[in-house]
């Protein structure tokens, strides 16, 4: 005997949802800018952290002038999750923020759609290497000041100028404790790939 499918099992078929689409974004920055806070902000998952505490031997080395209250540090990667849509997920990767881990950048921007790089006007001469890394890279990119405190040290245009960035390149201003804040953030990630993509691959 040849079994027929019930109604319910064609139409169940039929509606079936399509999974979201994976887009890998990283957050990038220098020490103490925000980004595992950034991450923890808009992660609808438990966010994956690399935390370790800071040493006597690390408080040498890195500044934390404008951060006296960090205890902790991510040695590898943040990671999170967050559905924009339906359609669309987005999987967060946090790089480290140190000079000495550099050497993982290559391995946690690969494969990324596009990049925020977070800043902190009270030390830009932090922010250098993050902005050369993705113009060097060809990664698309925004750079997103974080408002410690609520406030801004630098208009807009001084930290463009300061930092050399491109025209191009969107430059905001969020709060990274903010789920909303950086939700709007990411997006704007996601516009510049989006129109870096059209533009490579016109209609």
């Amino acid at each position: 005997m040849v079994s027929v499918p019930s109604p319910t099992h064609g139409a169940h078929s039929a509606t079936a949802v399509e999974p979201p689409l994976p887009v890998k974004l990283v957050i990038a920055g220098g020490f103490g800018v925000g980004k595992t806070t950034a991450v923890g902000a808009i992660s609808e998952i438990r966010p994956l952290t690399t935390e370790a505490l800071i040493t006597e031997v690390a408080a040498g080395v890195d500044d934390l002038t404008h951060t006296p209250g960090k205890t902790t540090t991510t040695v590898a990667l943040d990671f999170g999750v967050i559905t924009i849509d339906p359609k669309l997920k987005l999987y967060l990767f946090g790089t480290p923020g140190q000079d000495r881990f550099g050497f993982m950048w290559d391995d946690v921007v690969e494969g990324a759609l596009g990049g925020l790089v977070i800043v902190d006007t009270r030390r830009l001469d932090d922010c250098y290497a993050a902005v050369d890394y993705f113009e060097h890279k060809d990664v698309p990119f925004a750079v997103a000041i974080n408002a410690f405190d609520g406030e801004v040290q630098h208009d807009l245009d001084e930290v463009r100028w300061a930092l050399d960035i491109s025209e191009h390149v969107p430059l905001i201003v969020f709060d990274a404790r903010e789920t909303r804040s950086v939700r709007d953030a990411l997006l704007v990630v996601l516009d510049v790939a989006l129109s870096r993509a059209q533009a490579a691959n016109p209609a």
